[in-house]
């Protein structure tokens, strides 16, 4: 009889994952926490501790449910403190034949279990299929598209799950309701307070250990809130439905300066981590609106974010991996601004957002790409940069999700294949879908002098620096005219605040060791 050792990773805290299907008598579960996976880059206190809390209530209800169990804590001596050693460690303590494992979150990870399908003990890599699609499935769906536009990749979603479908036509009539999805948050609306999950003892021994084990690391435990077990991710989810989804979508990009979360599910961490099914909240948000409580542009741009956007970024990272990593379309190198670590900064709209990232793990998708990201991207901040710190501080960071987001959203730097077009704005736009403006010091209309809001004289030189690429596309064609008619004057006015801004920023040194910002050496993960 086979007698695996099944490998479960701290994204795969699902009962019905592949490898769990079917596992023989003599089987053996594992799951690891390993030194090299909580530091490769300085991930958020919060991350590693939802991540370790979930993984350890994970492993009490497999052994409940009669399995088989080994956990490797962190400081366990014997640990050999990366995924591929320690299962291998593990492997041969209980006598295991094989390894199998679910394909993991990152392409290093994949690699280097790859590597060893054919070794002395075997590995065997088997599909998760608790998304939509697989890759394979939107390589096919890809092939010979130039441009893979996730609006025709979620069409297609559409028709094949049924969700947000009369027949064969969308419901309501169109497929996107995106233009009702853009209004500013109102000073009189109250937004309802987050749910709170009661820390019980094993939540309460990792918040010690990451405390003890990664004191350097980005963030603070003290507001932490994350569902840690399923129980606690569904009550998210209906606290999402019954008191978010309403208003979820006109108010999905408002920015506010004193409330983190809005409107927003937070869904994507328990999502990410295995707690809930992608299906399960499809399906629950699809509920509401056919059953009268919730708007449609609401749920069709919840629905979006997790049919349309979260399988489009998986799909174009496992097809494009591992040269897309590597690619940087406007030829950037500025480091990362050292303000990105500290929140010491008198752009309010960015300390705030870097503040409230200390503080939950957490910025909502506009702050990350229209405060953090714009300016980023205005200031040619290189793309290992910025991916590393997104894949660091936010609790619902994969790789799979945050580098085609990072790259190729917010900072084109893919040239085009995700957006049409940089995501690049001034200052008006953060004045506009925020209240931030009224508490800094600088003004969103001014473009030039003391006083002025940085974001506009940076959006102007990164236009003006990168029109080679960027003047030739076609929606940008107004914006490009618009900086064509500015008189000779008022351009160099402009560029010279930009670059003395420039010359005075900061920036933070490269964290990592030279494998995850380079191209990692996937056979560092199989030295014993």
């Amino acid at each position: 009889m086979p007698r695996p050792l099944v490998l479960l990773l701290g994204d795969q805290l699902s009962h019905d994952l592949a490898s769990l299907r079917g596992l023989p008598e003599g089987g053996v579960v594992a799951l690891c926490e390993v030194a090299a996976e909580s530091s490769y880059v300085p991930h958020h206190h919060q991350k590693i501790a939802l991540i370790l809390s979930a993984m350890r209530h994970f492993a009490t209800e497999l052994r409940d449910r009669g399995h088989r169990v080994h956990y490797s804590v962190l400081d366990d001596p014997d640990n050999a403190q990366t995924l591929v050693s320690e299962a291998e460690r593990l492997a041969g303590l209980y006598g295991c034949d094989e390894v199998r494992v679910v394909r993991p979150g990152e392409w290093r990870l994949w690699q280097a279990m790859r590597q060893r399908e054919h070794a002395a003990l075997p590995w065997r890599l088997i599909e998760d299929d608790r998304f939509f699609t697989t890759p394979e499935d939107f390589a096919a769906w890809a092939q010979g598209r130039k441009a893979p536009r996730m609006e025709h990749f979620y069409r297609l979603m559409r028709k094949r799950t049924g969700l947000l479908m009369e027949d064969d036509q969308p419901a309501g009539g169109q497929w996107n309701f995106d233009h009702d999805n853009r209004e500013p948050l109102p000073e009189s609306l109250a937004v309802p307070e987050p749910p709170h999950h009661r820390h019980d003892a094993v939540t309460d021994d990792v918040m010690a250990l990451v405390a003890e084990h990664f004191p350097t690391h980005f963030g603070n435990l003290e507001n932490f809130h994350w569902p840690v077990t399923r129980r606690q991710a569904l009550g998210d989810l209906r606290h999402f439905l019954e008191h978010l989804l309403p208003d979820f979508g006109r108010f999905q990009d408002a920015i506010s300066d004193t409330d983190p979360f809005l409107f927003h599910s937070r869904l994507s961490a328990a999502l990410n981590l295995g707690l809930l099914s992608p299906r399960e909240v499809c399906e629950a948000v699809e509920r509401e609106y056919r059953e009268g409580r919730a708007p449609l542009n609401s749920v069709e741009g919840y629905i979006r974010q997790v049919l349309g956007w979260r399988e489009y970024v998986r799909g174009l990272y496992w097809t494009r991996m591992p040269d897309y990593k590597r690619r940087n379309a406007l030829v950037t190198s500025r480091g990362l601004p050292a303000f990105y670590w500290s929140g010491d900064t008198d752009l309010h709209c960015l300390k705030r957002a870097i503040e409230m990232t200390r503080d939950h793990a957490y910025a909502h998708h506009i702050q990350r790409l229209m405060v953090t990201g714009n300016f980023a991207l205005l200031c040619d901040v290189a793309p290992e940069a910025l991916c590393d710190w997104y894949l660091a501080v936010y609790a619902d960071a994969c790789e799979w999700v945050e580098l085609p987001n990072t790259l190729g959203m917010v900072l084109h730097a893919d040239g085009g294949l995700m957006g049409s077009k940089p995501y690049c704005a001034s200052g008006k736009y953060i004045d506009r879908m925020s209240d931030h403006c009224r508490h800094c010091r600088f003004n969103p209309k001014q473009v030039t002098g003391p006083d002025a809001c940085p974001f506009n004289s940076l959006y102007w030189a990164f236009l003006e620096r990168h029109a080679d690429t960027l003047s030739g596309n076609p929606r940008m064609k107004l914006i490009y005219g618009s900086l064509r008619r500015m008189n000779d004057d008022k351009r160099a006015a402009m560029r010279e605040q930009a670059d003395a801004f420039l010359a005075e920023l900061e920036t933070a040194p490269a964290y990592g060791h030279g494998e995850h910002l380079a191209g990692y050496d996937a056979t560092q993960e199989t030295t014993p």
